[in-house]
């Protein structure tokens, strides 16, 4: 019994050192040229106020997390069945963002969803108030990065209050919003507008797996 109460001693300041889930910071910047002009101009959003307002009214996030999807091999070996990985496999991640005031954060999403559906096509006789109007959806890139829809810049970082700097950054590879989900409003008590965004993306980069702590270097 007195070693194993000496051996908690001696790990006690490892379980002090635990992370807290509320310190992390998202970014979304990045975006196309066209993408970014078709915020400005239908939705009166410039790019400043994306890069430096949004990833703050992040209230909540998910780090990303893979898997893998698996074959059964039998009779190899008698009696004995064994899987074998042969594709990685990525989870959409959700973010929930509180809706300010002047509803720029759902315009931003709206706006960038209406984009990758083709709203921004400049055609009268296919305005998207035209009763026959039809879609036809943008290019996810090209070669140039000037109007695609997925971005390479959505990043979030999670880190601790401590003052040692060690902190992990996820970044989204071909990133896009998938869904959002609806926005109840109601009488009764007051509370902050939220919405919750659902990306999709091809894959995540873990970008400093060592962290920023010198002593882990």
């Amino acid at each position: 019994m007195a070693s194993v109460v000496q051996n908690i001693k001696n790990h006690f300041g490892t379980l002090k050192d635990l992370s807290l889930n509320n310190q992390y910071q998202v970014n979304i910047s990045g975006l196309s040229g066209f993408l970014s002009k078709y915020l400005e101009t239908d939705y009166g959003l410039d790019a400043d106020w994306i890069s430096n307002n949004l990833g703050i009214l992040c209230s909540d996030a998910t780090l990303p997390t893979s898997s893998f999807a698996t074959a059964e091999v039998k009779d190899n070996f008698q009696g004995i069945n064994q899987q074998f990985a042969h594709t990685k496999l990525y989870v959409d991640s959700d973010f929930t963002f509180y809706i300010d005031s002047n509803y720029k954060v759902i315009r931003f999403f709206e706006g960038w969803m209406s984009y990758i559906s083709g709203d921004n096509i400049t055609d009268i006789s296919q305005s998207r108030f035209n009763r026959n109007y039809t879609r036809r959806f943008n290019y996810p890139q090209n070669d140039f990065y000037s109007n695609g829809y997925k971005i390479d810049s959505l990043t979030i970082t999670k880190f601790e209050r401590s003052l040692n700097n060690s902190q992990l950054t996820y970044k989204f590879i071909n990133a896009f919003p998938k869904s959002m989900t609806s926005i109840p409003v109601q009488y009764g008590n007051a509370d902050i507008l939220r919405v919750t965004v659902s990306f999709a993306y091809d894959r995540y980069i873990l970008e400093n797996p060592r962290g920023t702590n010198k002593a882990n270097k």
